[in-house]
């Protein structure tokens, strides 16, 4: 099952427990498959959140079946190093830096890491190098924040 029918399946119920749906990994490895469903609020996740909304999403995977096979179900907070999944996320992190993988290189590259510049519809414009580039979401494999721990670190000191 493609993760846009996973998302649309899983989205509502994370919702409807009071959780803000951040997005899903599902690992396609043959060997170990994985399907990893990132949530939050506002005050945060705790251990018992995941387990919750990991106990009622493994009810309505075991009854709707979308995934062939076996696989591990984790339900996991988003983390410092945020996964992004949607130019929504992209725009809420706008300034941040980001590390994106896309499919189809771009002028040779795969690996881009840089400020998030603009966010319109489809498009994230990204600060790599000094340089503007400009990603069409479809092609972003996967983006993830990079955490500033001196930011962080100093913010925890206050």
């Amino acid at each position: 099952m493609s993760s846009v029918r996973l998302t649309n399946l899983l989205k509502p119920l994370v919702e409807d427990l009071g959780y803000e749906f951040v997005g899903l990994e599902h690992g396609s490895n043959p060997k170990n498959p994985v399907l990893v469903i990132y949530i939050d609020r506002p005050d945060g996740i705790a251990v018992e959140d995941c387990e919750k909304v990991s106990r009622e999403v493994a009810a309505l995977l075991d009854v709707e079946d979308p995934i062939p096979g076996k696989y591990n179900l984790e339900v996991s907070s988003p983390g410092l190093d945020r996964p992004l999944f949607t130019p929504q996320q992209f725009a809420q992190f706008a300034g941040e830096v980001a590390q994106i993988s896309v499919y189809a290189p771009i002028e040779g590259r795969r690996k881009f890491k840089g400020e998030i510049l603009a966010v319109e519809d489809e498009k994230i414009e990204l600060d790599q190098d000094g340089a503007r580039v400009v990603l069409v979401m479809e092609n972003i494999a996967r983006a993830r924040l990079v955490p500033d721990y001196e930011r962080i670190f100093a913010a925890a000191k206050k």
